[in-house]
């Protein structure tokens, strides 16, 4: 595929549409008898997440056009930081804060709902890579250089952990560790950090029983198999069954009450059974074309967009490889969607318009 200068990287923009369209029919045939059960309607899922893809691709649309340049803006930082926090803040005020399962990470507004840790994610690259961009000659210092980001941002995961969201809070620890690193911190600096925050990790995980729960399970699930097991096992029996060439679009079976979560962060299980190890891998593959892309993108550049396409890039990729992961059993059960391919409104929002700033800054690389 050739590319002129001044284009969008298409091959970038190709992977990201295959992968929403993916999405859209996995989340249909995985949802569609829960869908009937619950709404009488097999296709409510899905026209929710055609919904959400719509205005997704509508902001996708709009940050390709909009100078991603913008964004290192100390002015546009400070608001996007201001509005994050409020949005974060709400999720703990009566009346607009909405809890399902004991967590508390949704705004309800009217009919729909918005989690404000996705908007987080994105607030959190962009001052990064402003603070990056702007403080090069200081980040080595711990004092004057790295410290007051990691103060700023050590504010943001904390509201996070207190919703609680554990996973979004481990993903973005690793961005901004990815992030700190290839902007020029000290390794011996960010080292002692992390050592500094294991106990706390540790206290975060056992404090929690379902969390402790997890990680059991994640070790042997079969000790519990009617209880914290459960999900994983399923998931083990969809891909099992799938086999390589899979049962066949819609034809799988765990999606029937058995696995939980089935159209939203164990989709991939689905996928596995019905497309089999062929359709597991080709999306496994789409998002190593996502990761081929934008690091390309970022080697390609400097300055704040370098670490802006670099932050998003694994921020989107390190969620894909999280989900992937939990999903066939390497890693402990965590709350991580696969991007672009889970049912999610804000996740899938906030993603798309990620791809619209880093296809910006593709056409400086074209």
């Amino acid at each position: 595929m050739m590319e002129t200068k001044g284009q969008y990287d298409r091959i970038l923009l190709t992977a990201v549409m295959l992968l929403l369209g993916v999405g859209v029919v996995m989340v249909y045939s995985s949802s569609s008898a829960v869908a009937i059960t619950s709404y009488n309607d097999s296709s409510y899922f899905m026209r929710r997440q055609l919904m959400w893809a719509f205005i997704g691709l509508l902001c996708m649309m709009a940050a390709m056009r909009v100078d991603h340049g913008k964004l290192a803006d100390k002015r546009v930082v400070l608001l996007l930081l201001i509005v994050t926090f409020l949005l974060l803040a709400a999720t703990f005020a009566p009346g607009l804060g909405r809890t399902v399962n004991g967590a508390r990470r949704w705004i309800r507004a009217g009919g729909l709902t918005f989690q404000p840790a996705e908007l987080m994610k994105f607030t959190l690259v962009v001052y990064m890579g402003s603070y990056l961009s702007t403080k090069q000659e200081l980040i080595g210092k711990f004092k004057s250089g790295l410290m007051p980001a990691f103060v700023v941002c050590a504010v943001f995961l904390g509201m996070t952990l207190l919703q609680p969201d554990f996973g979004t809070v481990m993903v973005m620890a690793a961005v901004l560790f990815c992030m700190l690193l290839a902007g020029g911190a000290s390794l011996s600096h960010l080292g002692g950090i992390v050592l500094a925050g294991l106990p706390f990790v540790f206290f975060a995980v056992a404090h929690k029983a379902y969390r402790m729960k997890r990680i059991t399970s994640f070790l042997n699930p079969w000790d519990d198999p009617q209880g914290a097991g459960h999900q994983i096992i399923q998931s083990f029996l969809a891909f099992g069954s799938g086999g390589v060439f899979g049962r066949g679009l819609g034809e799988g079976r765990q999606k029937f009450l058995f696995l939980p979560e089935r159209h939203s962060d164990f989709i991939y299980a689905v996928i596995g059974e019905e497309l089999g190890l062929i359709g597991a891998g080709a999306v496994l593959f789409l998002f190593s074309v996502i990761l081929w892309r934008g690091v390309r993108i970022a080697l390609r550049t400097d300055g704040f967009s370098k670490m802006l396409a670099l932050g998003l890039t694994v921020l989107i990729c390190s969620q894909a490889l999280i989900n992937m992961a939990v999903v066939t059993g390497i890693m402990p059960t965590k709350g991580i969607a696969l991007p672009f391919v889970s049912y999610g409104g804000s996740a899938l929002v906030v993603t798309l318009a990620s791809v619209g700033v880093l296809l910006n800054i593709s056409k400086e690389t074209s």
